[in-house]
């Protein structure tokens, strides 16, 4: 490898801006600030909605009584 062509990595303290959450990884930038993380993200913590979109298809059928 060539000398001082790449970055410096070291150990990273990433904190999460919305629930405060702060853990370490390895990067390249001194500190890293995340908007949401796994422990406030409602996918991970169970609390997500899904919203079901009909299709065309079942539009038309609910519309027209059709089974």
């Amino acid at each position: 490898m060539k000398k001082d062509i790449h970055p410096n990595y070291h150990r990273t303290k990433v904190t999460c801006v919305t629930c405060g959450n702060v853990f370490e990884t390895g990067s390249t930038k001194e500190e890293i600030r995340v908007d949401t993380c796994a422990n406030c993200h409602p996918f991970y913590t169970g609390k997500q909605r899904f919203t079901q979109a009909d299709g065309r298809v079942d539009r038309f059928m609910k519309k027209y009584g059709m089974k």
